[in-house]
């Protein structure tokens, strides 16, 4: 069932909502939490696809909040709210309302979506693109106790973590996180595995993914041993390589979907490793909703780690180009010796022709005094 008001309010929003309620027969509201989903127009619909596949698991009221950009002066003065609500197959197992922000409204997009919060449930916020860099700070933010941000769909991954772990509130988390689940729980197990120590490891993924980054904070935290980031064509994350005592750890994912470990003095293992679509990812996160104190210790570690080594190159970069300054000083005063040496020469050979007539004169006045 499809309901479309136009330049409505929130409490006819919230009447459509029972009206249609009782229309399909389910006048009971059985559902568990609020998902708030901050998006744009382009984006809409796979978020909106995904957080309905996660609604079988977890039965929500779904708010997607899109703020339109006015195209006239008028539009920008003119607030509007237009509301799309859907109940029964059109919404999954829950409700959904999507609402489209006009004018001044689309910046206090919270005081539209507190009255349509369910009572007494837990809300969280996703925003699937363009994430603001504190979400706790965010007016949207503030009123979930879960925020999701994505850093895989930003243009600066490595520069959004950094601004995640100087802003880390309770209560946020990333998909790019959630991605790597997998690939923790297996390399946990397997050095539950062997008795070793691990000297170093080996990340290996597509250049400026997030998830690669993430996975090398947390070993890097967990381990407390060196990770060397190392880069290939992917797709995403391809291999893990733990070098112990024992040999080597090795998880190698090449094709996406299926991963082999390798442990030393055991046969290989084909593992089931596929990269999972979105509304899997979401669905996790939302069995959860206490902080994830894992993620905020391997993201502080690691934006320390990733600091430390931005600073170090940044050093090497100015030592370099202070030696490559020292080397344009060094020939450019080689060549100005090379300019005066090659004029001392013709001042050094006029020197004699300006004193070779006095000798004679000399050699005269010599004979003059002895003749006398």
């Amino acid at each position: 069932m499809k309901i479309d008001l136009t330049d409505t309010t929130a409490s006819k929003i919230n009447k459509s909502l029972v009206q249609g309620r009782r229309a399909i027969g389910t006048p009971a509201v059985g559902m568990v939490l609020t998902l708030v989903i901050v998006t744009d127009e382009e984006n809409a619909y796979d978020a909106l696809k995904a957080a309905n596949d996660a609604s079988r698991e977890h039965p929500s009221r779904t708010l997607v909040v899109i703020r339109r950009v006015s195209r006239t002066s008028r539009d920008r003065t003119t607030s509007r709210l237009d509301a799309e609500v859907r109940l029964g197959a059109e919404a999954g197992t829950g409700e959904t309302v999507v609402l489209r922000l006009y004018g001044e409204v689309v910046n206090h997009a919270q005081s539209v979506v507190l009255p349509l919060l369910l009572p007494d449930a837990p809300v969280v916020v996703w925003w699937p693109v363009e994430a603001p860099l504190d979400p706790a700070k965010d007016p949207l933010g503030a009123l979930a106790q879960r925020r999701v941000t994505d850093t895989y769909a930003s243009e600066q991954p490595v520069r959004d973590l950094t601004a995640r772990a100087d802003t880390y509130t309770p209560g946020d988390t990333d998909l790019s996180w959630t991605r790597i689940t997998p690939w923790r729980s297996m390399l946990a197990a397997a050095l539950d595995q062997v008795t070793c120590e691990v000297a170093g490891v080996e990340v290996e993924g597509e250049e400026f993914n997030p998830s690669c980054e993430l996975l090398a904070m947390w070993l890097a935290d967990r381990l407390d041993v060196p990770v060397k980031r190392s880069l290939s064509s992917g797709p995403g994350l391809t291999a893990v390589r733990m070098h112990t005592d024992c040999g080597p750890i090795v998880l190698d994912r090449a094709d996406g979907s299926l991963a082999t470990l390798s442990i030393e003095g055991q046969p290989d293992r084909a593992v089931a490793l596929k990269r999972r679509e979105t509304a899997e990812l979401i669905a996790e996160e939302l069995r959860r909703l206490d902080p994830d104190d894992t993620y905020a210790s391997a993201l502080r570690f690691g934006v320390d780690r990733l600091s430390a080594e931005a600073e170090k190159a940044e050093a090497e970069a100015q030592a370099e180009a202070e030696a490559e300054a020292g080397k344009a000083a060094a020939k450019k005063a080689d060549g100005d010796g090379s300019a005066e040496s090659g004029r001392a020469p013709s001042a050094s050979s006029a020197a004699p022709s300006a004193t070779a007539p006095k000798a004679p004169a000399k050699k005269a006045a010599a004979k003059k005094a002895t003749a006398k």
